[in-house]
């Protein structure tokens, strides 16, 4: 049996709509949960798929949280050894700072639902599965490219939504993976946050129920296009 092994920052922030799709394929799920599991014991040689989800920390706050250290270092010998990896919002971030790339504030949050405008990069793409289907954004910092990468996608308020270090690895700044049935544990979590960017849940809930099965639709596409590229 196949191995998927996600990096966990939060209980919350799972795979949601990725794991169904990939126990259909196969796969034995597994979660590491990051600052409680130990990642020096992570063997990468019996993980076909490495996951790594998102969090509300920053990637540079290694004085905060030791442990991220660790973490950039795992990510870094996940991509030198150019096996299937995929990255979502922090876990975008951390592939860029494993990459040498720096992660900042962006001064504003992005937070809500918006349609991606993919590069002349990102076009032919796994993206372009996306369409126009509007996606959740949630987030406050964003990467810079590592040396040599293009960025694939952009919104309005950031200019680097996907990044591919090589065919076999992703990085996606916005969140494809949530299930809308459980996107009330998003609203519950992170109430201080949409309060300090004056957004309701009630927004959000709203927009959410409107676009679930255009997002549901979008990932299908999307993860099949990639997993068929990423596991030959």
């Amino acid at each position: 049996m196949k191995t998927a092994l996600a990096l966990r920052h939060l209980a919350f922030e799972d795979l949601g709509l990725i794991e169904p799709m990939l126990r259909e394929r196969g796969f034995e799920v597994r979660y590491h949960e990051a600052g409680v599991d130990d990642s020096a014991a992570v063997d990468l040689d019996a993980v076909d798929l490495l996951v790594v989800l998102g969090g509300p920390i920053s990637v540079e706050d290694e004085e905060s949280f030791p442990w991220l250290v660790d973490e950039v270092g795992l990510i870094r010998q996940r991509l030198d050894s150019r096996q299937p990896l995929l990255g979502i919002c922090l876990g975008a971030q951390l592939m860029a700072r494993a990459l040498g790339a720096r992660v900042k504030p962006m001064g504003v949050k992005e937070i809500g639902f918006a349609p991606l405008a993919l590069t002349a990069a990102g076009q032919g793409t796994v993206l372009a599965e996306l369409g126009g289907q509007p996606m959740l954004h949630w987030h406050g910092d964003q990467f810079e490219l590592p040396a040599g990468m293009l960025s694939l996608a952009a919104t309005a308020a950031c200019p680097h939504q996907a990044f591919a270090p090589h065919d076999r690895a992703l990085g996606l700044q916005f969140h494809p993976e949530v299930a809308p049935e459980r996107f009330e544990q998003w609203l519950i979590g992170h109430i201080d946050e949409l309060s300090q960017a004056a957004i309701t849940p009630n927004e959000l809930r709203a927009v959410m129920a409107r676009e679930s099965e255009g997002l549901r639709a979008a990932l299908k596409r999307l993860m099949q296009r990639w997993l068929d590229q990423a596991l030959l």
